[in-house]
């Protein structure tokens, strides 16, 4: 997984490096140097980011009963 695809998924999944360091029970440092590209994600948290990331794509949140999303509402 590269760095860029690593910050996609967490946009989708609206998480921040420290809510998957969190998700994953390990320290953050060792996810901010992901989205830095250094080291490598490990398959396996990769494979499971993905299968997040499809899921929130094809199954997006529901709207606001107004149909605005929260930022169009400010």
């Amino acid at each position: 997984m590269s760095p860029d695809r690593l910050r996609e998924c967490l946009a989708l999944l609206r998480w921040s490096q420290r809510g998957l360091a969190d998700a994953l029970d390990m320290d953050e440092a060792r996810v901010r140097k992901w989205a830095r590209g250094v080291g490598t994600v490990p398959a396996d948290v990769a494979a499971w980011l993905e299968r997040r990331a499809d899921a929130m794509a094809s199954d997006p949140p529901p709207q606001a009963p107004d149909g605005r999303r929260r930022a169009e509402a400010a």
